[in-house]
This record gives structure tokens, sequence and C-alpha cells, in this order.
């Protein structure tokens, strides 16, 4: 299996191909709006302003998991995100990241990239980077900022 074989939901809980990124290197997100971490919004619009006429694409996928900081509706959520920090990327229907109902893209990330707390997400804005040809290169604790990530996205880039 390939991550362009898996189907995302958006926001509007239509099916997306993640075969329509083929080409592009993303950056996955699983995120929260009530998190002390939130503010990474902001860095990665920034990246995305800088970076997506390059080919960069950023997946949001708002998760409630982790102290329930994310409560809102899919709408609610990408409004406040919209909002509050212009975000311009895609943003996706909410999803589990760990256990029973987990989204079949995490199951596939987590297996790609383990972290220090093994498979499991420990928390928000735990970030993945996968190349332009699919392959899940690097994962990201929920601490490393959006701007320590670039030097590894312009490596991608320009591939």
């Amino acid at each position: 299996m390939a991550i362009y074989d898996l189907k995302v939901k958006d926001i509007k809980n239509e099916d997306v191909s993640l075969a329509d990124y083929k080409g592009k290197v993303l950056l996955i997100v699983n995120t929260a709006t009530g998190c002390g971490f939130t503010p990474q919004y902001q860095g990665l619009e920034d990246l995305y302003k800088k970076y997506s006429d390059k080919g960069l694409e950023i997946l949001d996928f708002p998760c409630n998991q982790f102290g329930h900081q994310a409560p809102g509706s899919n709408e609610e959520i990408q409004e406040f995100c919209q909002l509050k920090y212009d975000t311009s990327f895609k943003t996706f229907a909410k999803i589990d990241v760990n256990g029973e109902n987990e989204d079949s893209l995490y199951t596939y990330l987590k297996n790609e990239k383990s972290g220090l707390a093994g498979k499991k997400i420990k928390w928000n804005f735990t970030k993945f980077l996968v190349d332009s040809e699919g392959n899940v290169v690097k994962r990201y604790a929920p601490t490393t900022e959006p701007k320590d990530i670039e030097k590894d996205i312009v490596k991608l880039l320009e591939k």
C-alpha cells in the first residue's frame, strides 16, 4: 500500500483521494484549536505561503483525542483557523489518530515512521513530512516549530 491509495474526508465529509497530491511535498499535521501548540498554525501558514507555489501542501487534520482540545464542528474549526491565523491550506474533517477509530492515513503514517513514544501519536501537532513520491521521510514531535522543518521541506522541494 502507498499513501496515494488512501482516501480522507474533507470538512464536508466528501472523499478526497491522496492521489490528488502526487508530485507534491506534504506536511501532514494533526491539530487542535484549543491547544498550547495552536499558535503553530501561524508557522504552518507562513510555510504554506512561502512554498505552496513550489509544490508544498499542508494537510490539516483536526483531532479531539488529546484533552478534547478540538471540540468544534469541522466548519467551526476551519472558520477559527481562517479568522485567527488566516490559514489558506486545506483543513480536513476531524479524525482519530490513535485507537479503534484511528483513520487509515494515521495507521499508515505511524507504520512508516515511529516516534519517541513508539507508533502512538503523543499529542496534537505531530507532523509527518512526505516527499513528492509519497515516501514518509520524517516525523516531528508536537514541540517542533514549523520554522524548524523548513530546511527539510526545501531539500525535498529542490529534488
